[in-house]
């Protein structure tokens, strides 16, 4: 036994301590099958996703999905007393060898990994001929009906072919090549090869557990609106992409949801809570159910589905709940494009930030609350908003947006794009400033028009950016303070009307 602790203790110890523990009910497991619980993609902190990543693969950076699973799978194995070669094929190409974790549950105390190999040298035509440098191929070409074969030694395959036939060099010779058996070292599937010891003959129930990147799950939602903008239908999907080198066959899956630093430990798993939109129909189906896990929250699926390598596949997150309030915001920031920064010192250049930006914001909100028929948590993803054309019942496509994670009774809003018939200017009308008495004044006129056959209300955003120490010295219009360097004014304005605010700010230092 000497032997093998060195091997034993550096190879699998990684392992062991990330997927080594296996509950009660896993043990009790007589069946084959594979499990699947994937990550949501990162999300940054403006809450957008980042789906995808280039990765260096195969000589070449190709795109793949920015997430990663662990992949769980039950295998039946037939292992001899003492040492065994076992080749475990179908692993995902882009797996994480580190990762791996091999248990007997047959025997877990008797059977034990010796040393683990990941072999991912795949068949393709170059690596075949660089197999037979300096060895026997064959030629065979078709003339006049028949064909013929002959012998060839192959000498190289930089920039073509070169062969020897006969004591001639021969360049790029006509012809198939034929080669007469399958090298070694060349494998059709990347594959696990482990040095098994078993005290136990016979068959074995195995699992091995290892992490994959090249698959991710996003959250898609569909929001319809209508009741005069006042309410909406939603519905939530999600969307899984498998591009890791495997398929997954009637697997297990389970979803996490949230910003996981890779090194947090799982923590307990509390009970199991069903969202109360599925209906009974729906759960037949064997929906998603969800529950907190550790800070997080878990979506499992209530029945098997294959993920199939190179393939996107929909499945419904939670059915469509109906009339949820909601309210439609137009929103005036009349900042330059690019923003505003906040300076360590008082900005007394008069021309900082004084131009201006014409479009109003569409906005839509709703609160992810029981009383409007939600309390769910909503995983990151990408809301599609549309919107029912009374004239033929279609639906059409109003703008979408993405959103963070939310949780239950938090607001949840959407920007939709710009507003057609309402416009707005900003303008700076006066600024002062008094460098012995460490002051400055600056007053702006902001003009609304709307060219709708309706009135609408009109949030305007503006940013006191230039000092920390300010106060509204005059203003035609009511104003609500945000934050310490941020005021709204929210205004009305008639159909075919135009409404102008006019503020004074007094920065002192």
């Amino acid at each position: 036994m000497k032997r093998y602790i060195i091997a034993v203790m550096s190879l699998v110890l990684i392992g062991s301590l990330c997927f080594g523990y296996i509950s009660s009910a896993q043990e009790s497991r007589k069946k084959e099958g594979v499990g699947l619980t994937i990550y949501s993609s990162p999300v940054t902190s403006g809450g957008n996703i980042q789906p995808y990543i280039q990765q260096y693969i195969g000589g070449r950076y190709i795109q793949i999905p920015n997430g990663y699973a662990i992949v769980k799978e039950w295998r039946k194995m037939f292992l001899k007393q003492g040492e065994n070669i076992v080749k475990f094929q179908d692993v995902a190409k882009l797996i994480d060898a580190s990762t791996v974790h091999f248990k007997s549950l047959t025997d877990p105390e008797g059977t034990f990994v010796v040393e683990q190999n990941y072999e991912y040298d795949l068949i393709g035509r170059q690596k075949l001929l660089e197999k037979y440098i300096d060895k026997q191929i064959f030629l065979e070409e078709e003339k006049d009906g028949k064909v013929k074969r002959k012998k060839a030694i192959l000498l190289s395959t930089e920039g073509g072919t070169i062969v020897d036939i006969n004591g001639e060099i021969h360049l790029n010779p006509a012809g198939r090549i034929i080669l007469p058996e399958l090298p070694g070292g060349l494998i059709t599937r990347p594959t696990l090869v482990w040095l098994l010891d078993a005290a136990k003959k016979g068959t074995h129930l195995t699992k091995v557990t290892y992490e994959t990147k090249g698959i991710m799950w996003t959250a898609d939602y569909i929001a319809v609106v209508k009741n005069k903008d006042r309410a909406v239908d939603l519905s939530g999907w999600v969307t899984i992409d498998n591009k890791s080198g495997a398929t997954y066959k009637n697997a297990q899956l389970k979803l996490v949801a949230g910003d996981i630093h890779r090194i947090v430990p799982p923590g307990r798993v509390y009970d199991r809570l069903e969202y109360s939109a599925v209906s009974e129909k729906r759960a037949g189906y064997g929906g998603f159910q969800e529950k907190p896990f550790f800070e997080y929250h878990l979506y499992t699926l209530g029945r098997t589905s294959t993920i199939k390598d190179n393939s996107k596949k929909q499945i419904e997150l939670f059915g469509s709940v109906t009339d949820v309030p909601s309210k439609k915001i137009l929103f005036y920031y009349g900042r330059p494009k690019g923003g505003y920064y906040f300076y360590g010192s008082p900005q007394t250049d008069r021309n900082l930030g004084t131009s201006s930006n014409k479009k109003v914001d569409i906005y839509l909100t709703f609160k992810n609350d029981k009383k409007s028929g939600l309390a769910i948590p909503l995983p990151a993803g990408r809301v599609r908003v549309y919107k029912e054309d009374p004239d033929d019942g279609s639906l059409e496509f109003i703008g979408e947006d993405s959103i963070d994670h939310t949780p239950k009774d938090e607001e949840v809003m959407l920007k939709l794009g710009s507003a057609f018939d309402v416009v707005g200017e900003r303008k700076q009308t006066d600024f002062k400033v008094n460098y012995d008495r460490d002051w400055m004044t600056e007053t702006f006129q902001i003009t609304l028009r709307n060219h709708k056959e309706e009135d609408v209300e009109v949030i305007v955003k503006e940013n006191l950016f230039r000092w920390v120490n300010w106060e509204i010295t005059e203003t035609n219009h009511k104003y609500e303070k945000i934050d310490s360097r941020t005021i709204h004014f929210p205004v009305k304005v008639k159909k075919g009307g135009e409404v102008k605010i006019n503020y004074t700010v007094k920065y002192t230092w």
